[in-house]
C-alpha cells in the first residue's frame, strides 16, 4: 500500500509546541457568501447588503464573521481533527481584520496543550490556530480542543498538559472594523430598533424561530469548509461506531444559531470575539434547532462613543422549544436536548444625541 496518502495525526503523534502550516489556502468568493446565506439564512445588515456595509462605513460588503471561522476551522481539520471522536470547545477567539471577496486565507497552528483520557483510547488535544488574509494580517486568532483517537489502545496513558484558558476576551483586545462616526445608522433597514442601551445584563431572549437540518445541508458546509472529518460526512466509517451515524459539524450549529439570534438581536452586526464555547451533545440531520440568548455582559469600548459590545451566552436545543430556556439539570449536566452553549461578543451600535 503506498505510503503517500494522508491518514491523519493519531493523539500520540502531538506534542507540546508543535506548529503545523495547513496546507490549501482559500480564496474567498462571493459565491461563498451565497452559499453560506442559502445553509443558514442570516439576516444581519451589514453582511447582507453592500450599500449597508458602506453606510457603516466598511469599504464594500464583508463575509460573515463566522464564515471567516469556518474557514479558518476547515483548514486545520486535515491535521488536527481528521481521526476526531468530537470537537469540545473553544476559547480565546478574537476576529481581527473582515474578509472580502477575494481575499485568501491561510492557517497555522500550535499544539499547546495535551491531555490523555483514562480510556487509554484517545486524548483532548489543545491548539491555538490564526486565519491570516493575503497581507499577512490576523482574521482569526482562537483556541479549541478536540477528543483526537489513539492509533492503538494504551495501558499507561501518560501524563497530561492543560493550558490556562482565557474566561473572555477583554474590551481593550477588541477590533471594531467600521466607523459609525458622524453616520446615521438605520434601524429600519437593520431590522431592529434595539441598540446597545436598550439591552440589560442578565437580559434572556428567546429568538422564537426553529430551523430544521437535512441531510443535505451539513454535507454541502462540510465541502464548502473543505472540513474532511469522518464523522461528518462518511458513513460508511460511522456505521461501526458507537452512535452508527453521521455528527452534524459543530460549527454548523453554530451558524444556525446566531441566524436564529438575529429575531432579538438584529443590530449585533459583527461577532467581535469566542470567549468560550461547548458541544454539549451531538446533533443529527432532522433535528430541529432553537436557540435562547441571555447578555452576560455591556462592554463600552475604549475610545469609541458609537459602538459598544454585547457579550452574550447563546444556548441552541434539538427539537426543544426555548420558551422555559432550558440549559442544565439538577446535577448541573447539560439537558439532553441542549447542543451548544455558546459564550461570545458582538458589536452593536449605541444610540447617537
Amino acid at each position: 500500500m503506498s505510503s503517500k496518502t494522508n491518514q491523519g495525526n493519531y493523539f500520540e503523534d502531538f506534542s507540546i509546541g508543535q506548529e503545523i502550516v495547513h496546507a490549501t489556502p482559500r480564496t474567498v468568493t462571493e459565491g461563498d457568501i451565497a452559499l453560506y446565506t442559502a445553509l443558514y439564512g442570516p439576516r444581519f445588515a451589514a453582511t447582507s447588503a453592500s450599500t449597508f456595509a458602506q453606510s457603516m462605513g466598511f469599504e464594500r460588503m464583508p463575509a460573515d464573521s463566522l464564515l471567516a471561522f469556518h474557514i479558518v476551522f476547515g483548514k486545520t481539520v486535515p491535521d488536527i481533527s481528521l481521526n476526531a471522536v468530537a470537537n469540545l470547545g473553544y476559547a480565546g477567539g478574537r476576529f481581527g481584520v473582515p474578509v472580502f471577496p477575494g481575499d485568501t486565507i491561510t492557517t497555522t497552528s500550535t499544539v499547546i496543550g495535551l491531555k490523555p483520557n483514562s480510556s487509554g483510547k484517545n486524548g483532548n488535544v489543545y491548539v491555538r490556530s490564526v486565519g491570516r488574509n493575503q497581507d499577512g494580517e490576523v482574521v482569526l486568532d482562537y483556541i479549541r480542543w478536540v477528543m483526537v483517537n489513539r492509533r492503538e489502545a494504551v495501558e499507561e496513558i501518560g501524563e497530561a498538559s492543560v493550558p490556562e484558558l482565557p474566561a473572555a476576551v477583554p474590551a481593550e483586545e477588541l477590533v471594531v472594523p467600521f466607523d459609525l462616526t458622524g453616520k446615521a445608522y438605520d434601524t429600519a433597514l437593520a431590522g431592529s430598533e434595539h441598540l446597545w442601551e436598550d439591552y440589560e445584563v442578565g437580559e434572556r431572549i428567546d429568538h422564537v424561530d426553529g430551523m430544521t437540518i437535512e441531510e443535505s445541508d451539513h454535507m454541502l458546509a462540510t465541502r464548502l469548509y473543505q472540513n474532511t472529518a469522518k464523522v461528518h460526512f462518511n458513513q460508511f466509517a460511522q456505521k461501526d461506531s458507537r452512535i452508527g451515524r453521521r455528527l452534524i459539524y459543530g460549527g454548523h450549529i453554530i451558524s444556525l444559531a446566531r441566524a436564529l439570534s438575529f429575531n432579538g438581536l438584529g443590530n449585533g452586526q459583527m461577532v467581535a470575539a469566542i470567549n468560550a464555547g461547548s458541544h454539549a451533545n451531538p446533533t443529527f440531520a432532522g433535528d430541529t434547532i432553537h436557540a435562547w440568548s441571555e447578555v452576560l455582559d455591556k462592554i463600552e469600548i475604549p475610545g469609541l462613543t458609537d459602538v459598544g459590545a454585547l457579550r452574550v451566552r447563546t444556548v441552541a436545543t434539538k427539537d426543544l422549544p426555548c420558551a422555559d430556556f432550558p440549559y442544565k439539570g439538577e446535577d448541573g449536566k447539560y439537558l439532553p436536548n441542549v447542543v451548544l452553549d455558546f459564550d461570545y461578543t458582538v458589536l452593536m451600535p449605541r444610540r447617537q444625541g
